[in-house]
């Protein structure tokens, strides 16, 4: 008879948490979703996505009959084996990751471990800083509940690597599953759950400093690798005959670099990749140990924008429109923080540019930060038609399907700027000043 799967609260329906809860559900886990938010919790309940991300509707679907929600958090403490806590840890203004969310959520959980004879697994999926799970974590669940972890309850720290957009497919498939734990029993338990829902995926386990740092680690090292390509991008543009994706795809056949995340075009964004690498500074600044690469690596990320406003500057005339395509930070999510083609339009409005743009899922998201300093397009060919030089920043697949004829009919935009090589550049050239970044000057 087939041992029956742990029953699992997870706490905080966002981004992460409700692609974490389908997930689970999805691989024959009970699951009860718990938030503060009403609608997110009225939207798990009825099985609907309460976030935008690929393929979650889809998941919730096929998995109803297996989660719940609440906004009793207490009662789903109650009723499951394992508490997922996948609450915000908003950056601080030194660059560390706040409690303020966290703390609260453990010290409900704490709680109601007290008034279980069972035991029970707490998980912090949430990034933190290094000593945040064994020190004030740790404390706040002790102090509510009476117990020890690692004696009376389990706790571990497991942030996941994954990407918006692709949430679902990044949690089913990790490279590894890392798991800081207080105890063996406490990591046995989360690394069954781990090779139920992701096919056994080779497992780090080890004590909660370690784990911490490891997560800032592999996010501050993918950064680097992300701003290495982008120079190398900056130099192929000024280079006669140099094309960045040649190089690139060379230096990605060694074994010792590989090949991901080395585009070479416009800078990194979104909820995690800017602040760990912020983080990881801060945090070499709190030890007196000056984490210099991290801080060139924010520089040379910072600059991307910097660099792209001042070639549309020598591509504009006066009373010129710029027209944006991409607000999202990646294409297949509405996440427009610290994206490139969001941060660009601010520059632009600063700059007293006139501005229009378009994503196809990012634009509510958007209007929240720009609000009235920008026109807003119907689509990617109603922006293009109304700018005079055009920047494509964010590489959804909707503007590869762009024409040249549309210039051609209309005459506008008069210069493009390919931030991602997205687009025909032969037959764009044909129609426009057509500059792809990346690709130098013919020599």
């Amino acid at each position: 008879m087939a041992a029956t799967l742990p029953r699992i609260s997870v706490f905080g329906l966002g981004k992460l948490g409700a692609p974490l809860a389908a997930c689970l559900a999805h691989k024959g886990h009970e699951v009860i979703g718990v938030d503060v938010d009403p609608t997110k919790v009225e939207a798990l309940k009825n099985h609907k996505a309460p976030v935008f991300e690929t393929g979650l509707q889809e998941m919730l679907t096929s998995a109803a009959a297996r989660i719940k929600a609440t906004a009793d958090a207490a009662a789903a403490v109650g009723q499951s084996e394992i508490s997922c806590i996948v609450t915000a840890t908003p950056s601080e203004p030194e660059g560390g990751f706040s409690l303020k969310f966290v703390l609260p959520v453990c010290e409900i959980i704490g709680r109601a471990i007290a008034k279980k004879k069972s035991y029970h697994l707490v998980v912090l999926n949430s990034t933190v800083m290094p000593g945040a799970t064994g020190g004030p974590i740790r404390e706040a669940l002790e102090k509510a509940s009476g117990m020890k972890a690692g004696k009376d309850f389990g706790l571990c720290y497991s942030p996941e690597f994954i990407a918006l957009g692709s949430v679902i497919r990044d949690f089913l498939n990790p490279d590894f599953v890392l798991i800081g734990e207080s105890d063996k029993r406490a990591g046995d338990l989360l690394q069954s759950v781990y090779d139920n829902v992701c096919n056994k995926p080779p497992a780090a386990r080890m004590n909660f400093v370690n784990a911490e740092l490891t997560k800032l680690s592999v996010n501050t090292f993918v950064t680097t690798k992300i701003s290495y390509a982008n120079m190398l991008a900056a130099i192929c543009s000024r280079l006669p005959g140099a094309d960045v994706d040649v190089v690139t795809e060379a230096l990605g056949k060694d074994t010792r670099i590989g090949k991901k995340y080395l585009k070479g075009a416009l800078g990194y964004g979104g909820p995690c990749f800017p602040r760990d690498n912020k983080a990881f500074a801060a945090l070499g600044r709190k030890l007196e140990v000056p984490a210099l690469l991290a801080e060139a690596t924010d520089h040379t990320n910072d600059d991307v924008v910097r660099r792209l406003a001042g070639l549309i500057e020598h591509l504009s005339r006066e009373k010129d429109v710029v027209g944006i395509l991409g607000l999202s930070y990646k294409a297949s999510t509405d996440v427009v923080e610290a994206a490139q083609g969001l941060l660009l339009a601010q520059t632009l409005v600063q700059d007293e540019y006139q501005v229009v743009v378009y994503d196809p899922a990012g634009m509510p998201n958007a209007k929240r930060v720009l609000k009235e300093g920008v026109r807003y397009a119907a689509s990617a060919e109603d922006c293009m038609q109304q700018s005079d030089v055009l920047v494509i920043a964010t590489p959804w697949d909707e503007f590869r399907a762009l024409k040249p004829e549309l210039v051609k009919k209309t005459g506008k935009p008069r210069a493009i700027i390919d931030g991602w090589r997205v687009l025909d550049a032969k037959a764009f050239s044909e129609v426009a000043e057509f500059v792809s970044l990346g690709k130098g000057p013919k020599g």
